[in-house]
């Protein structure tokens, strides 16, 4: 009988260890991920990040680094057997998001415990769609409709990041449709960027949807440091003028909400699943539909956002987050939400100047889609005593329209290009 080596039992310490000797980047690229998810799972619990998310993000991306395994029957990142030659390979078992022959596709479905999750409601963006529902129940639109021109002036400008952006990862090198993909990060739409990848770039499907949410978590924390820097103390503290608007009913908000979903998903009908969902969820809410809107607000909402968090957290592999095109999409995706948010305040200046000096700069970071995120964050970032969450909710719900538009555009022009 051989020697027994102990690092055999302990198998996630002896992958880590054969890596040092064999692959020294992927080591340390797995010690970082490990690193990197036990502190997003610390800011998330002290609530420097969005909680929902991050605390399961983090938790699985520490987990998935750290329980890896060797395999010698087949290929774990494919499903598929080994290859003549090949004794075995480091894998785990909670996702082979490459596989997608129908044999090795049933054997991982038999194995890894969050492959049915990821086939049947992340790779389709299901969960996207469920995600948009239970957001739609949280919307009020009346704040879109008490201020059209204003919101959407706004969402518009905080759109900067997708348009400057696309040319750039062009110019880096990437397909242009895995460049449009990646451009829509700029939206800080979660569900439209994890759905526009689907369709345009479905092979770096995985890491930009990854990349994207992870910024998106960094918004909460990030963006309060942005407008300290382009916003002076006392245009932050500036009241906003008592508004005369009248009382839009609920029949006034449920036609909004059925035009706005037919008149979009007739525009753009490859981004019509998303439209629908997100306007459905509204409609439920202004019907007085009280139990599925508890439904859809509370389970559906914080199981998909609970699983999608999970997903994203054991997505991030060291040897998928290392690969170089993943590094370019790191460095896309900060700066398209870095010039979305520039733009956005941008626009809130231009909105100050256009009121006559009476309208909060501040508001202007809430056009990032990033719902209701960045419209808490504008309200944090004021002074004492002034409100500005009503304007901040009407731009960044106009932002999820905006954002569905761009990527609906892209989609429909590109879909297939960067494949």
């Amino acid at each position: 009988m051989e020697s027994l080596n102990v690092l055999d039992i302990f198998q996630g310490i002896s992958t880590l260890a054969n890596e040092f000797t064999t692959d020294p980047k992927t080591a340390f690229g797995r010690l970082f991920l490990i690193a990197l998810g036990l502190l997003l799972f610390y800011l998330g619990r002290k609530g420097v990040l969005e909680a929902l998310l991050m605390i399961p993000m983090g938790l699985g991306m520490a987990a998935i680094n750290a329980g890896v395994m060797f395999f010698g029957s087949y290929d774990p990142s494919t499903g598929l057997d080994l290859a003549e030659g090949v004794r075995q390979l480091p894998g785990t078992l909670f996702i082979a998001p490459l596989a997608d022959d129908p044999d090795a596709l049933m054997r991982v479905l038999q194995i890894n415990w969050l492959q049915p999750i990821y086939n049947f409601t992340f790779s389709n963006g299901l969960i996207a769609c469920l995600v948009f529902m239970g957001i739609g129940t949280l919307l009020d639109v009346g704040f879109v409709m008490a201020r059209p021109f204003q919101s959407m002036f706004i969402a518009l400008c905080a759109e900067f990041g997708t348009v400057v952006v696309f040319p750039i990862a062009i110019a880096m090198g990437l397909k242009v449709g895995d460049a449009a993909a990646v451009a829509t990060i700029g939206g800080a739409d979660g569900p439209m960027i994890l759905f526009a990848s689907l369709q345009l770039a479905p092979k770096l499907f995985v890491p930009i949807t990854v990349v994207a949410y992870l910024y998106l978590g960094l918004t909460y924390g990030g963006y309060p440091y942005l407008i300290k820097l382009m916003i002076p103390k006392h245009l932050r503290d500036m009241p906003m003028p008592i508004e005369t608007t009248r009382q839009i009913t609920s029949n006034e908000k449920l036609v909004f909400a059925v035009v706005a979903c037919v008149l979009l998903s007739m525009l753009f009908p490859v981004a019509s699943p998303l439209i629908l969902s997100l306007f459905l969820g509204v409609v439920v809410r202004e019907s007085g539909m009280v139990h599925y809107q508890e439904l859809f607000s509370t389970t559906v909402l914080y199981s998909s956002t609970f699983f999608l968090g999970l997903l994203l957290g054991v997505l991030c592999e060291a040897s998928t987050i290392l690969n170089p095109t993943v590094l370019k999409l790191l460095g896309l995706g900060i700066f398209a939400l870095l010039i979305s948010g520039i733009g956005g305040i941008l626009g809130g200046y231009a909105m100050y100047y256009l009121s006559g000096k009476k309208y909060n700069p501040t508001i202007g970071i809430a056009g990032v889609s990033c719902v209701p995120t960045v419209a808490k964050v504008a309200q944090k970032s004021v002074g004492p005593g002034v409100v500005v969450l009503p304007h901040a909710l009407g731009a960044s719900i106009s932002g999820v329209i905006t954002s569905a538009i761009f990527a609906a555009t892209f989609i429909a022009l590109l879909r297939g290009v960067g494949s």
